[in-house]
């Protein structure tokens, strides 16, 4: 099943590329832009990567993010992570930036897309990768600097697809940001929005009707309502589960307890995708394998989280067609062997 999965092709809807800074690069930034770090080596780095819930990840995510500048710094992170999807066979992505925790630290927004996007058209040139990118709010800050993070998106239109909301979800529910949401919809923005990881599955509810999403970051905790279960089965509304992440934020206790699956056969359009992938330990593939790992899983039901993100994702039907081609492909070509 492993070979399977190494080149089963893949889509990535749910990657945040601040969450992709190895320590190692983190490191190698750090001195380039002469930045101390309270750590003395990137292995003691990755040693404080144990957390106990979604906010203890996030305290050493902002501080990691410190050390991004410069656009060079931008461009060596989505092109480090471009490699690794190479790797895995990652055939289209959809990043998430959150411009925010650059922004508030003076960091310029055009520095940030400038240095992303540079490095996303490369990966298309050089990769045969497909992306797209997502402006994500964060909802620990106030409405009223997400509307102006979307003021200064603007002039990039052309290079952002959708916005999204991440960040801490308790205390912070969709309600909170209903204004700029509304806001975004009407400059032509796609919206998707994290709800249901920490948070109640009324959050999915509201990220629904009050937001507008596309699909739903996260979003297991619909099992807790069988009205949104149901609703979720009828409206195919996407969710974008990350596994390992779960497991290691302590949403699920282990891998064998998590609900994906058990989604994915009840109808639910669930994808598999990475998240913050340096933190929590796995990239695409690794994140396939552990799901095959704890569930007694076909090699058909693995490749319909890829059909699945496939018809989820912001690309041209046309596209889509020729991706669920490939996968067609590859299992005709596994039924074979």
């Amino acid at each position: 099943m492993k070979t399977f999965i190494q080149s089963l092709p893949k889509v990535e809807l749910h990657i945040h590329i601040e969450g992709s800074l190895e320590p190692e690069l983190l490191f190698s930034l750090a001195q380039r832009n002469q930045i101390s770090l309270p750590y003395a080596s990137p292995e003691a780095l990755r040693k404080a990567y144990e957390f106990e819930d979604l906010q203890s990840f996030l305290d050493i995510y902002y501080q990691g993010a410190g050390v991004l500048q410069q656009k060079q710094d931008f461009y060596d992170l989505t092109w480090a992570y471009l490699q690794r999807c190479k790797q895995d066979n990652v055939i289209h992505t959809e990043i998430f930036f959150d411009p925010q925790t650059h922004t508030d630290r003076g960091v310029a927004f055009e520095t940030v897309i400038e240095g992303i996007d540079a490095a996303l058209k490369a990966g298309q040139q050089q990769l045969g990768i497909s992306s797209n990118l997502i402006m994500c709010f964060l909802r620990h800050l106030s409405e009223e600097q997400a509307i102006e993070t979307l003021r200064q998106a603007l002039p990039y239109k052309d290079k952002i697809v959708a916005v999204g909301l991440d960040s801490s979800e308790l205390g912070h529910p969709p309600e909170k940001f209903q204004r700029v949401f509304e806001q975004a919809r009407e400059q032509g923005f796609l919206t998707v929005a994290h709800a249901g990881e920490e948070g109640p599955a009324q959050n999915i509810v509201d990220s629904i009707e009050l937001l507008g999403v596309s699909r739903v970051d996260h979003g297991v905790r619909c099992v807790d309502s069988e009205s949104l279960l149901a609703r979720l089965i009828a409206s195919k509304m996407p969710l974008t589960v990350c596994p390992l992440s779960n497991i290691k934020l302590c949403v699920f206790d282990n891998m064998q307890q998590h609900n994906i699956v058990e989604l994915l056969r009840q109808g639910v359009a669930v994808t598999i995708n990475s998240d913050d992938p340096a933190y929590f330990g796995g990239y695409m593939t690794d994140n396939f394998n552990a799901v095959a790992n704890a569930h007694t899983i076909t090699m058909q039901e693995l490749a319909q989280f890829t059909i699945n993100a496939i018809e989820a994702s912001f690309i041209s039907d046309s596209q889509k067609q020729a991706y669920r081609l490939l996968v067609d492909r590859y299992l005709e070509k596994a039924a074979l062997i």
